[in-house]
């Protein structure tokens, strides 16, 4: 009686046998090269960072981007367990810096700490070597500041109104300082300058920090600055404190008043500060990045540390923060055109 299936010794049965051990060969391998390939995806994201971290600072050291940027990377670098160092690359407005990280690998080893004016610079320079939104990923809103109005100490004034009086009694012979053409320091002397009808010359800087020495040496006679590095000069008493331009009073100097209630109606202004990486940094470092940050902003002794500069910890989602830099956009492109603001 013939058996139903042929001996192995038979022709067509080996066929078959080769056939269907081919296939069980590379299903074998298919579900071998599945498998390899869920540890290789993993891979990129939890063997992130396995080296040190590069925070492009666009200003000097000692500025309020410098002060700011510095904090949250000791504090990032202590929960990933990797150490930052931060590249000071001052120039254009942050534009050098910025340049540098928009060219830099997608990897996460190269980030950008920068100010407000990452937003602005378009409505001012007719020509930016980036796109602060395409070039760029946002990892989180760092902190929210307050701008302070201050001057030398010697001037001889002690409140807005007083300063008002005093720049139309010397029309056009006072300069103010800012930390760079665009920045917000900048745009609220030239809001205040519509607000109030007196004239004044603005005086661009490489920075918070060399603007401040020149206004306590008597180069420049006031400037709007941002609390990080102003408050150091307004607690030693080298320099007068005259009004904040938020809404509400700051919590660091709750005893000086709002321009609004110094009497410089529809004034408000702040700058902010963030981290981004470049573009096509993948989406799982730019997460990991995000959440060292807010865990790093949620700490209480670096909650302390930015609020004694008078800056508020925010430690935003990278969507969140994304949302918010079209806003702000929105709103400083208005006072570019309302002030007619360009680059010096």
């Amino acid at each position: 009686m013939k058996q139903p299936f042929p001996n192995s010794g038979t022709a067509p049965h080996g066929r078959r046998r080769a056939v269907l051990q081919t296939l069980a060969s590379v299903t074998c391998m298919a579900a071998l090269g599945a498998t390899a390939l869920v540890p290789a995806v993993a891979h990129s994201a939890t063997d992130y960072p396995k080296g040190p971290i590069r925070l492009v600072v666009p200003y000097p050291p000692g500025g309020p981007t410098d002060l700011v940027g510095r904090v949250v990377a000791a504090a990032m670098g202590d929960i990933l367990k990797q150490s930052f160092f931060v590249d000071n690359k001052p120039g254009a407005s942050g534009m050098v810096g910025g340049t540098m990280v928009a060219k830099a690998p997608a990897d996460g080893y190269t980030l950008l700490s920068n100010a407000s004016l990452h937003v602005i610079n378009p409505s001012v320079y007719e020509k930016v070597p980036y796109d602060a939104f395409n070039d760029f990923a946002p990892i989180t809103q760092i902190v929210d500041v307050p701008l302070v109005l201050v001057v030398r100490s010697d001037l001889p004034v002690s409140s807005v109104q007083e300063l008002i009086a005093y720049l139309k009694q010397n029309k056009g012979a006072v300069n103010f300082a800012s930390a760079g053409n665009a920045s917000s320091q900048h745009l609220s002397g030239e809001l205040f300058k519509i607000r109030t009808g007196i004239a004044m010359q603005h005086v661009p800087y490489k920075g918070s920090s060399p603007a401040l020495t020149d206004l306590m040496g008597g180069q420049v006679q006031l400037m709007f600055d941002s609390m990080p590095s102003a408050m150091p000069f307004i607690t030693s008493g080298k320099l007068k404190a005259l009004a904040v331009t938020t809404r509400k009073r700051s919590r660091s100097l709750p005893q000086i008043p709002t321009m609004q209630e110094a009497g410089v109606a529809g004034f408000e202004t702040s700058t902010w500060y963030g981290l981004w990486a470049p573009r096509n940094t993948p989406a799982d470092v730019v997460g990991i990045l995000a959440r060292a940050a807010q865990e790093a902003l949620r700490k209480p002794e670096i909650a302390a540390q930015y609020q004694r500069m008078g800056a508020e910890p925010v430690g935003s989602s990278p969507q969140e923060f994304e949302a918010y830099m079209k806003s702000e956009e929105k709103k400083w492109t208005e006072i570019v055109r309302l002030s007619g603001a360009k680059a010096d």
